[in-house]
């Protein structure tokens, strides 16, 4: 199986879920805290390059919720200052398995990534609030 660094908000119930995915196919993580990692703009581009900047935001963040910040209108520097000032904003999870980078839990790109156990869901994507179950804890 795989070892995966598995960047997460700590406390974040949507992240709880992915990792048990995860956990339940036999992987092993490193789980690191997004919002306190010292992300440089290198670092943060291994992750981020390849999607479009839009793709890079959580769509869940409160000032991209309010529509204050809008991903579709940014440009790649200013989007990519707005992410290191502000990890929130981050689409989550980061996950890392040697030099394969992915960016939040899409089932489909996680099972042929590095696969999941028989009873994961077969479809769709993990990413989002899983506020209805219990809304996850102010950032620190």
């Amino acid at each position: 199986m795989a070892r995966i660094v598995f960047y997460e908000k700590p406390g974040c119930g949507g992240n709880a879920r992915q990792k048990a995915l995860l956990l339940a196919a036999g992987h092993e993580l490193e789980v690191r805290d997004l919002l306190a990692w010292p992300w440089t703009r290198a670092s943060l581009l291994d992750f981020l390059a390849p999607l479009p900047v839009a793709g890079w935001f959580n769509r869940a963040a409160p000032r991209v919720k309010s529509g204050e910040i809008d991903p579709d209108a940014l440009p790649a520097d200013a989007a990519l200052a707005l992410l290191l000032e502000q990890p929130l904003l981050i689409r989550r999870p980061l996950m890392a398995c040697g030099e394969h980078r992915l960016v939040g839990f899409d089932l489909a790109a996680v099972r042929d990534w590095v696969g999941l156990a028989a009873t994961a869901p077969a479809a769709g994507s993990l990413e989002g609030c899983a506020a209805a179950v219990a809304p996850c804890p102010a950032p620190r």
